[in-house]
């Protein structure tokens, strides 16, 4: 850049890294618990979660909760999370009942990669 600075912020264009390292213009990221009911274990929905994952840019995990439902948690733009939501929803319809979200208080450190917790 030769000591100019950012062409790109001299227009405005700032970009900066998503969740996976993907280009994004600066927007709000929201951290969103995402709980899924029904007959969500022993199905493959961690696998499939993750799978679905890869095609959005969002982080966090998947894993089992005692009660036989299965949490999420995902860090991206609110829409992002939306659409991923959406998404495993839709691919694991058969088997699930019921989808309740909330979001999660900001703090720590961001989100890194999309994982399959036990």
């Amino acid at each position: 850049m030769g000591g100019k600075g950012n062409p790109l912020a001299a227009r405005g264009d700032v970009r900066s890294r998503g969740p996976r390292g993907l280009a994004r213009r600066d927007m709000a990221i929201e951290r969103r618990r995402i709980i899924f009911s029904g007959r969500v274990q022993g199905v493959g929905f961690r696998a499939t979660t993750s799978w679905v994952a890869c095609g959005f840019d969002v982080a966090g995990h998947v894993r089992n909760l005692p009660d036989g439902t299965v949490e999420i948690v995902a860090e991206a733009e609110p829409g992002e999370i939306d659409r991923f939501v959406e998404a495993v929803r839709e691919r694991m319809s058969d088997f699930v009942r019921g989808v309740d979200s909330a979001p999660l208080a900001p703090g720590g450190p961001p989100l890194s990669g999309f994982r399959v917790r036990a």
